[in-house]
């Protein structure tokens, strides 16, 4: 019998937007929106938030999702999403709910279906993969950086020798918005993508996550105009 849960980590800490995993994105708190697109999904079977902060967890609890208080040794700046999920899925195994897959999903990530989810669930467990990440594909991507001498050096093409769009070869970045794994390959690796890695391609519009102040409106206005919110929360 398999067992899919989703483990949401959630900080109560954040530098870039003070409490940012309870701003108001379209109406409800940003952590909401990850918890309820897990909960719509057939594949996931429960839905866990992993915070320090005390409201956090009560928002979590609000929306569905089972909270997890997460140790305060793990919970500073310094602290990795592995870190919150080896202990969540610890403290799960202690409640006789013991899963064979999770996804780990970041709440700073809102523009994504439940359907994102279904199908890549359904592509780990048809294939021989042992983690999968979330990507989307990079069209055009020329990165540069400053050399030693202070002057732009480019990093991944020559711009003597621009190629065409048709001849670049294609590209993916990883866009941190869900990861997929066993517990025993997070547990034995510490990391969240080993040993044969899987990609999820996502849709173009779905790259964007909230990060600065200045995120909070864009991400908005591409929830509303792709109707992201009124699947979820209808009016």
């Amino acid at each position: 019998m398999t067992n899919t849960i989703a483990i949401i980590p959630a900080r109560g800490g954040s530098k870039g937007i003070p409490g940012k995993n309870l701003v108001t994105i379209c109406g409800h708190p940003l952590l909401a929106w990850s918890i309820m697109q897990a909960l719509a999904t057939d594949s996931i079977d429960s839905v866990w938030v992993s915070s320090d902060d005390n409201k956090i967890l009560d928002v979590a609890d609000s929306y569905g999702a089972h909270p997890i208080k997460r140790p305060m040794e793990i919970s500073g700046d310094t602290a990795t999403s592995e870190s919150a999920w080896i202990h969540a899925i610890e403290i799960i195994n202690t409640l006789d709910a013991r899963p064979d897959l999770v996804v780990g999903m970041q709440a700073t990530s809102p523009i994504r279906d439940s359907t994102d989810l279904d199908n890549a669930v359904r592509l780990f467990r048809h294939s021989e993969y042992d983690s999968l990440m979330s990507v989307n594909k990079i069209e055009d991507f020329h990165t540069w950086r400053i050399g030693i001498d202070g002057a732009p050096e480019s990093i991944n093409y020559d711009y003597r020798n621009r190629q065409r769009r048709q001849n670049i070869e294609k590209k993916y970045l990883e866009n941190g918005s869900f990861y997929i794994f066993t517990p025993d390959s997070l547990k034995k690796n510490v990391n969240r993508l080993s040993g044969n890695i899987g990609m999820y391609v996502m849709e173009k519009f779905k790259m964007f996550q909230i990060d600065d102040p200045q995120d909070i409106p864009l991400c908005e206005a591409i929830m509303k105009h792709y109707q992201l919110d009124s699947k979820l929360f209808p009016q």
